[in-house]
């Protein structure tokens, strides 16, 4: 599975960026897919994730703010990220548990996921 990540940029404190995620090489339609960050120094952080079924479940600190979604026919997901802050600054990558479900409780674990996309830059200047 190939994921690829796309339209991080630079962005005021307050504004709002879409993220997408295209996998190729395995469908997305039964697994689970992960949003995680990483910010300089930092160890990588869980945002967001979709299970195939439909939920989506987020960290604590994107809660209200950020909303993931996923079109199965089109192998994409998508990370909306309103309100933005400096502290989202980080490069964000998608991840997929491969054909699979990752149960609830490991979801936010990036070792349960087995494929990774290469990062887009999210700037959030104050």
């Amino acid at each position: 599975v190939q994921l690829q990540a796309s339209g991080g940029g630079l962005v005021q404190a307050g504004g709002s960026l879409s993220l997408s995620c295209t996998a190729s090489g395995r469908t997305f339609s039964r697994t689970t897919i992960g949003w995680f960050r990483q910010a300089p120094g930092e160890g990588r952080e869980f945002v967001a994730c979709i299970r195939w079924s439909g939920p989506t479940y987020y960290a604590d600190s994107v809660k209200g703010r950020f909303t993931m979604s996923r079109d199965n026919p089109k192998n994409t997901v998508y990370l909306q990220m309103n309100n933005l802050k400096p502290e989202d600054t980080a490069v964000y990558y998608c991840a997929s548990a491969g054909d699979r479900e990752i149960i609830l409780s490991n979801i936010r674990n990036p070792d349960a996921y087995e494929y990774w996309g290469k990062g887009t830059l999210v700037t959030v200047s104050s």
